[in-house]
Protein backbone atom coordinates (compact mmCIF):
# COMPACT_ATOMS: atom_id res chain seq x y z
CA UNK A 1 0.00 0.00 0.00
CA UNK A 2 1.12 3.52 -1.07
CA UNK A 3 0.62 4.60 2.62
CA UNK A 4 1.90 2.13 4.17
CA UNK A 5 5.46 3.02 2.22
CA UNK A 6 4.90 6.68 3.41
CA UNK A 7 4.95 5.46 6.97
CA UNK A 8 7.87 3.77 6.70
CA UNK A 9 9.96 6.06 4.47
CA UNK A 10 8.69 8.81 7.10
CA UNK A 11 9.66 6.52 10.18
CA UNK A 12 13.23 6.43 8.52
CA UNK A 13 13.69 10.00 7.68
CA UNK A 14 13.39 9.69 4.18
CA UNK A 15 12.00 11.70 1.19
CA UNK A 16 8.07 11.06 1.46
CA UNK A 17 6.65 11.15 -2.25
CA UNK A 18 3.13 12.49 -2.87
CA UNK A 19 0.29 10.41 -2.80
CA UNK A 20 -2.58 10.10 -6.48
CA UNK A 21 -4.88 12.33 -7.83
CA UNK A 22 -8.45 12.59 -6.24
CA UNK A 23 -10.98 11.17 -7.64
CA UNK A 24 -14.75 12.66 -8.05
CA UNK A 25 -16.94 12.47 -4.88
CA UNK A 26 -19.60 9.69 -4.87
CA UNK A 27 -22.97 10.48 -6.25
CA UNK A 28 -25.84 11.09 -3.44
CA UNK A 29 -27.16 7.30 -2.10
CA UNK A 30 -23.66 5.88 -2.56
CA UNK A 31 -21.03 6.04 0.22
CA UNK A 32 -18.64 8.78 0.04
CA UNK A 33 -15.48 7.04 0.84
CA UNK A 34 -11.68 8.63 -0.31
CA UNK A 35 -13.00 11.73 1.88
CA UNK A 36 -11.46 13.94 -1.00
CA UNK A 37 -7.92 12.28 -0.87
CA UNK A 38 -8.03 9.31 -3.12
CA UNK A 39 -7.85 6.97 -0.69
CA UNK A 40 -8.88 3.04 -1.54
CA UNK A 41 -7.67 1.73 1.94
CA UNK A 42 -8.92 3.12 5.09
CA UNK A 43 -8.70 6.04 5.90
CA UNK A 44 -6.58 6.45 9.42
CA UNK A 45 -7.21 9.96 11.52
CA UNK A 46 -4.32 10.30 14.18
CA UNK A 47 -6.57 10.62 16.99
CA UNK A 48 -5.17 13.86 18.56
CA UNK A 49 -2.26 13.96 16.93
CA UNK A 50 -0.29 10.05 17.95
CA UNK A 51 -0.65 10.66 21.55
CA UNK A 52 0.49 6.90 22.39
CA UNK A 53 4.02 8.66 22.19
CA UNK A 54 3.74 12.27 22.89
CA UNK A 55 1.38 14.11 25.28
CA UNK A 56 -2.13 14.89 23.39
CA UNK A 57 -2.95 17.69 21.31
CA UNK A 58 0.98 19.38 21.40
CA UNK A 59 2.71 20.11 17.86
CA UNK A 60 4.59 17.07 18.63
CA UNK A 61 1.76 14.72 18.68
CA UNK A 62 0.41 16.00 15.61
CA UNK A 63 3.83 16.11 13.68
CA UNK A 64 4.92 12.93 14.75
CA UNK A 65 1.01 11.23 13.53
CA UNK A 66 1.83 13.32 9.89
CA UNK A 67 5.21 12.12 9.47
CA UNK A 68 4.20 8.33 10.39
CA UNK A 69 2.03 8.75 7.48
CA UNK A 70 -1.67 9.89 8.42
CA UNK A 71 -2.79 12.65 5.80
CA UNK A 72 -5.40 13.62 9.01
CA UNK A 73 -5.35 14.88 12.27
CA UNK A 74 -8.35 15.12 14.66
CA UNK A 75 -8.04 18.48 16.49
CA UNK A 76 -10.33 19.00 19.47
CA UNK A 77 -11.34 22.58 20.01
CA UNK A 78 -11.97 24.69 22.87
CA UNK A 79 -12.11 28.56 23.52
CA UNK A 80 -10.22 30.28 25.72
CA UNK A 81 -11.23 33.73 27.09
CA UNK A 82 -9.95 36.27 24.75
CA UNK A 83 -11.95 34.18 22.26
CA UNK A 84 -9.37 31.70 20.75
CA UNK A 85 -9.41 27.92 20.13
CA UNK A 86 -7.05 25.89 21.67
CA UNK A 87 -6.64 22.54 21.22
CA UNK A 88 -7.35 20.60 24.57
CA UNK A 89 -9.50 17.50 24.63
CA UNK A 90 -11.62 19.04 27.69
CA UNK A 91 -11.87 22.93 28.55
CA UNK A 92 -10.48 21.58 32.22
CA UNK A 93 -6.81 21.51 31.66
CA UNK A 94 -5.64 20.41 35.53
CA UNK A 95 -4.86 16.63 33.96
CA UNK A 96 -3.32 17.83 30.50
CA UNK A 97 -1.21 20.81 31.94
CA UNK A 98 0.97 21.96 34.77
CA UNK A 99 -1.19 24.32 35.56
CA UNK A 100 -1.42 23.48 39.34
CA UNK A 101 1.65 23.85 39.67
CA UNK A 102 1.19 27.62 39.10
CA UNK A 103 0.58 29.36 42.17
CA UNK A 104 -0.27 32.63 40.54
CA UNK A 105 -3.52 30.48 39.05
CA UNK A 106 -4.21 28.77 42.14
CA UNK A 107 -7.50 30.96 42.52
CA UNK A 108 -8.68 29.73 39.21
CA UNK A 109 -9.53 26.66 40.50
CA UNK A 110 -13.47 26.16 40.38
CA UNK A 111 -16.15 23.84 39.80
CA UNK A 112 -18.74 23.88 36.95
CA UNK A 113 -21.08 21.38 35.24
CA UNK A 114 -20.67 20.76 31.54
CA UNK A 115 -23.29 18.87 29.88
CA UNK A 116 -24.97 17.48 33.01
CA UNK A 117 -21.25 16.14 34.88
CA UNK A 118 -19.29 18.14 37.35
CA UNK A 119 -15.82 19.08 36.97
CA UNK A 120 -13.22 20.50 39.31
CA UNK A 121 -10.12 22.15 38.17
CA UNK A 122 -9.27 25.21 35.60
CA UNK A 123 -10.81 25.96 32.69
CA UNK A 124 -9.78 27.22 29.32
CA UNK A 125 -12.00 29.93 29.16
CA UNK A 126 -11.14 31.88 32.62
CA UNK A 127 -7.89 32.31 30.73
CA UNK A 128 -5.99 34.30 28.11
CA UNK A 129 -4.52 33.09 25.72
CA UNK A 130 -0.86 34.67 26.85
CA UNK A 131 -1.94 33.12 30.22
CA UNK A 132 -2.38 29.06 28.56
CA UNK A 133 1.08 29.80 26.87
CA UNK A 134 3.37 30.12 30.22
CA UNK A 135 1.92 26.32 30.71
CA UNK A 136 2.98 23.31 29.47
CA UNK A 137 1.75 20.20 28.46
CA UNK A 138 2.05 16.89 30.14
CA UNK A 139 0.84 13.25 29.53
CA UNK A 140 -2.91 12.64 30.77
CA UNK A 141 -2.82 9.03 31.29
CA UNK A 142 0.96 8.62 32.84
CA UNK A 143 -0.07 5.14 34.38
CA UNK A 144 -0.51 3.49 30.65
CA UNK A 145 1.60 5.75 29.34
CA UNK A 146 4.69 6.33 31.14
CA UNK A 147 7.10 6.49 28.80
CA UNK A 148 5.45 9.49 27.76
CA UNK A 149 6.36 11.30 31.06
CA UNK A 150 9.76 12.06 30.04
CA UNK A 151 8.02 14.96 27.56
CA UNK A 152 6.14 16.91 30.23
CA UNK A 153 6.94 20.30 30.54
CA UNK A 154 8.11 20.50 26.58
CA UNK A 155 5.32 21.79 24.66
CA UNK A 156 2.78 24.60 25.22
CA UNK A 157 -0.56 24.61 24.57
CA UNK A 158 -1.40 25.23 21.09
CA UNK A 159 -4.02 27.17 18.82
CA UNK A 160 -6.03 25.86 16.23
CA UNK A 161 -3.77 28.31 13.84
CA UNK A 162 -0.81 26.69 14.75
CA UNK A 163 -2.00 23.76 13.84
CA UNK A 164 -2.71 24.56 10.65
CA UNK A 165 0.33 26.42 10.22
CA UNK A 166 2.21 23.41 11.07
CA UNK A 167 -0.10 20.96 8.78
CA UNK A 168 0.93 23.13 6.01
CA UNK A 169 4.38 23.60 6.47
CA UNK A 170 4.99 19.58 6.71
CA UNK A 171 2.48 19.38 4.16
CA UNK A 172 4.80 20.98 1.93
CA UNK A 173 7.64 18.84 3.34
CA UNK A 174 6.42 15.70 2.93
CA UNK A 175 4.74 16.67 -0.75
CA UNK A 176 1.21 15.61 0.01
CA UNK A 177 -1.92 17.11 0.63
CA UNK A 178 -2.53 17.51 5.28
CA UNK A 179 -5.65 17.93 6.96
CA UNK A 180 -7.33 18.31 10.20
CA UNK A 181 -10.34 16.97 11.74
CA UNK A 182 -11.79 19.91 14.55
CA UNK A 183 -14.12 19.06 17.21
CA UNK A 184 -16.37 21.47 18.54
CA UNK A 185 -16.00 20.47 21.95
CA UNK A 186 -19.07 21.50 24.36
CA UNK A 187 -20.72 24.10 21.71
CA UNK A 188 -24.05 24.35 24.27
CA UNK A 189 -22.26 24.96 27.19
CA UNK A 190 -20.35 27.31 25.45
CA UNK A 191 -23.05 29.10 23.74
CA UNK A 192 -24.92 29.30 26.81
CA UNK A 193 -21.91 31.46 28.81
CA UNK A 194 -21.34 33.55 25.73
CA UNK A 195 -18.77 32.40 24.15
CA UNK A 196 -19.38 29.80 21.29
CA UNK A 197 -17.12 28.44 19.40
CA UNK A 198 -18.45 27.66 16.09
CA UNK A 199 -18.54 31.72 14.84
CA UNK A 200 -14.55 31.28 15.50
CA UNK A 201 -13.73 28.22 13.57
CA UNK A 202 -16.24 29.39 10.78
CA UNK A 203 -14.12 32.45 10.77
CA UNK A 204 -10.73 30.55 11.03
CA UNK A 205 -11.63 28.41 8.28
CA UNK A 206 -12.55 31.31 5.91
CA UNK A 207 -9.72 33.45 6.89
CA UNK A 208 -7.30 30.25 6.28
CA UNK A 209 -8.81 29.74 2.39
CA UNK A 210 -10.33 26.29 3.27
CA UNK A 211 -13.87 26.92 2.75
CA UNK A 212 -14.61 25.16 0.07
CA UNK A 213 -15.61 21.28 -1.18
CA UNK A 214 -13.15 18.54 -0.54
CA UNK A 215 -10.73 21.22 1.69
CA UNK A 216 -8.23 19.62 3.89
CA UNK A 217 -10.35 20.11 6.72
CA UNK A 218 -13.50 18.34 8.13
CA UNK A 219 -15.68 19.47 10.98
CA UNK A 220 -17.02 17.41 13.66
CA UNK A 221 -19.57 17.22 16.74
CA UNK A 222 -21.35 15.02 19.71
CA UNK A 223 -24.30 17.48 18.83
CA UNK A 224 -26.19 18.51 15.81
CA UNK A 225 -28.10 21.70 15.81
CA UNK A 226 -24.59 23.32 15.52
CA UNK A 227 -23.63 20.52 12.54
CA UNK A 228 -26.64 21.66 11.12
CA UNK A 229 -26.36 25.72 10.96
CA UNK A 230 -22.37 24.98 10.14
CA UNK A 231 -23.67 23.03 7.50
CA UNK A 232 -25.71 26.11 6.11
CA UNK A 233 -22.54 28.57 6.99
CA UNK A 234 -19.54 26.14 5.35
CA UNK A 235 -18.89 24.20 2.70
CA UNK A 236 -16.11 21.59 3.78
CA UNK A 237 -17.47 18.48 5.15
CA UNK A 238 -19.09 17.93 8.29
CA UNK A 239 -18.90 14.64 10.47
CA UNK A 240 -21.76 13.88 13.04
CA UNK A 241 -20.34 12.04 16.53
CA UNK A 242 -21.93 9.60 18.74
CA UNK A 243 -21.41 7.77 21.60
CA UNK A 244 -22.53 4.09 22.64
CA UNK A 245 -24.69 5.37 25.70
CA UNK A 246 -25.99 8.76 26.27
CA UNK A 247 -27.84 11.68 24.31
CA UNK A 248 -26.46 15.09 22.53
CA UNK A 249 -26.73 17.47 24.82
CA UNK A 250 -28.31 20.22 22.55
CA UNK A 251 -31.25 17.20 22.85
CA UNK A 252 -30.69 17.28 26.36
CA UNK A 253 -30.59 21.00 26.79
CA UNK A 254 -33.81 21.13 24.51
CA UNK A 255 -36.22 18.41 25.64
CA UNK A 256 -35.29 16.60 22.75
CA UNK A 257 -35.94 12.51 24.27
CA UNK A 258 -33.74 11.38 21.14
CA UNK A 259 -30.34 9.50 22.12
CA UNK A 260 -27.62 8.40 20.47
CA UNK A 261 -29.02 5.02 19.93
CA UNK A 262 -31.73 6.82 17.66
CA UNK A 263 -29.56 8.39 15.69
CA UNK A 264 -27.76 5.32 14.81
CA UNK A 265 -31.33 3.75 13.64
CA UNK A 266 -31.73 3.91 9.94
CA UNK A 267 -34.29 6.89 9.91
CA UNK A 268 -31.54 8.63 12.45
CA UNK A 269 -28.95 7.70 9.88
CA UNK A 270 -30.71 8.81 6.91
CA UNK A 271 -31.74 12.37 8.52
CA UNK A 272 -27.72 12.75 9.80
CA UNK A 273 -26.96 12.61 5.53
CA UNK A 274 -29.13 15.27 5.32
CA UNK A 275 -26.38 17.33 6.87
CA UNK A 276 -23.28 15.72 7.55
CA UNK A 277 -20.97 13.62 4.92
CA UNK A 278 -19.76 10.68 7.30
CA UNK A 279 -20.55 8.93 10.64
CA UNK A 280 -18.07 8.84 13.96
CA UNK A 281 -19.34 6.13 16.13
CA UNK A 282 -18.30 4.63 19.22
CA UNK A 283 -16.32 1.53 18.34
CA UNK A 284 -18.63 -0.37 20.24
CA UNK A 285 -21.28 0.68 18.40
CA UNK A 286 -19.72 -1.08 15.47
CA UNK A 287 -18.90 -4.37 17.50
CA UNK A 288 -19.51 -4.52 21.02
CA UNK A 289 -18.44 -6.32 23.69
CA UNK A 290 -20.19 -9.21 25.43
CA UNK A 291 -20.65 -9.38 29.08
CA UNK A 292 -17.14 -10.88 29.92
CA UNK A 293 -15.44 -8.33 27.37
CA UNK A 294 -14.44 -10.02 24.88
CA UNK A 295 -15.11 -8.66 21.19
CA UNK A 296 -18.54 -9.82 20.06
CA UNK A 297 -19.79 -9.28 16.44
CA UNK A 298 -20.64 -6.90 14.06
CA UNK A 299 -23.93 -4.83 14.53
CA UNK A 300 -25.94 -3.26 11.64
CA UNK A 301 -24.22 -0.21 11.82
CA UNK A 302 -21.97 0.06 8.69
CA UNK A 303 -24.20 -1.35 6.84
CA UNK A 304 -27.23 1.07 7.53
CA UNK A 305 -24.76 3.77 7.46
CA UNK A 306 -23.58 2.70 4.04
CA UNK A 307 -27.58 2.40 2.55
CA UNK A 308 -27.08 6.36 3.78
CA UNK A 309 -24.56 6.98 2.29
CA UNK A 310 -22.50 7.94 4.80
CA UNK A 311 -18.65 6.51 5.94
CA UNK A 312 -18.05 4.85 9.13
CA UNK A 313 -14.55 6.40 10.97
CA UNK A 314 -15.19 4.80 14.42
CA UNK A 315 -13.08 6.04 17.11
CA UNK A 316 -10.69 5.30 19.65
CA UNK A 317 -8.19 2.77 18.97
CA UNK A 318 -5.30 2.72 21.14
CA UNK A 319 -2.65 -0.45 21.73
CA UNK A 320 -2.60 -0.77 25.63
CA UNK A 321 -4.07 -3.49 27.29
CA UNK A 322 -6.62 -1.40 29.34
CA UNK A 323 -8.58 -0.41 25.84
CA UNK A 324 -8.64 -3.66 24.36
CA UNK A 325 -11.17 -6.05 24.12
CA UNK A 326 -10.49 -8.65 26.69
CA UNK A 327 -9.62 -11.60 23.77
CA UNK A 328 -6.96 -9.49 22.23
CA UNK A 329 -5.05 -8.52 25.30
CA UNK A 330 -1.56 -9.77 25.89
CA UNK A 331 -1.69 -10.06 29.39
CA UNK A 332 -3.00 -8.18 33.24
CA UNK A 333 -1.10 -5.33 32.58
CA UNK A 334 -3.29 -2.67 31.64
CA UNK A 335 0.27 -0.42 29.94
CA UNK A 336 1.61 -3.65 27.94
CA UNK A 337 0.49 -3.62 24.49
CA UNK A 338 -1.68 -6.44 23.22
CA UNK A 339 -3.23 -7.73 19.75
CA UNK A 340 -3.90 -4.36 18.34
CA UNK A 341 -3.81 -5.78 14.87
CA UNK A 342 -6.41 -8.30 16.15
CA UNK A 343 -8.84 -5.43 16.86
CA UNK A 344 -8.60 -3.37 13.63
CA UNK A 345 -8.82 -7.10 11.34
CA UNK A 346 -12.48 -7.00 12.99
CA UNK A 347 -13.66 -3.71 12.53
CA UNK A 348 -12.10 -3.54 8.75
CA UNK A 349 -13.54 -6.82 8.16
CA UNK A 350 -16.92 -5.11 8.93
CA UNK A 351 -16.59 -2.82 6.83
CA UNK A 352 -15.07 0.14 8.18
CA UNK A 353 -14.02 3.25 5.96
CA UNK A 354 -11.07 4.39 8.82
CA UNK A 355 -10.53 4.64 12.17
CA UNK A 356 -9.09 7.32 14.90
CA UNK A 357 -5.79 5.73 16.12
CA UNK A 358 -3.74 6.50 19.30
CA UNK A 359 -0.92 5.07 17.95
CA UNK A 360 -1.31 5.78 13.88
CA UNK A 361 1.97 3.85 13.01
CA UNK A 362 -0.25 0.53 13.89
CA UNK A 363 -3.61 1.75 12.14
CA UNK A 364 -1.35 2.60 9.17
CA UNK A 365 -0.07 -1.01 9.12
CA UNK A 366 -3.09 -3.08 9.72
CA UNK A 367 -4.68 -1.44 7.36
CA UNK A 368 -1.93 -2.20 4.85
Amino acid sequence: MVRKRLAVLALSGLAVLGLAAVPAAAQAGEVRTGFGKGHDEPVIVGHRGAPGYRPEHTLASYELAYRQGVDWVDVDLVPTKDGQLVARHENEIGGTTDVAAHPEFAGRRTTKVIDGTSYTGWFTEDFTLAELKTLRAKERIPDLRPNNKIYDGRFQVVTYQEVLDLTRRLGRELRRELGTYPEVKHSTYFRKIGNPTEPKLVELIKRNGLNRKNAPVIVQSFEVANLKELNKQLKVRLVQLTSATGAPADFVESGDPRTYADLVTPAGLKEIAGYADSLGPEKNQVIGRDAAGNLGSPTSLVADAHKAGLPVVPYTFRNENNFLPLNFRSSANPAEWGNAFGEFEAFFKAGVDGVFADHPDTAIEAAG
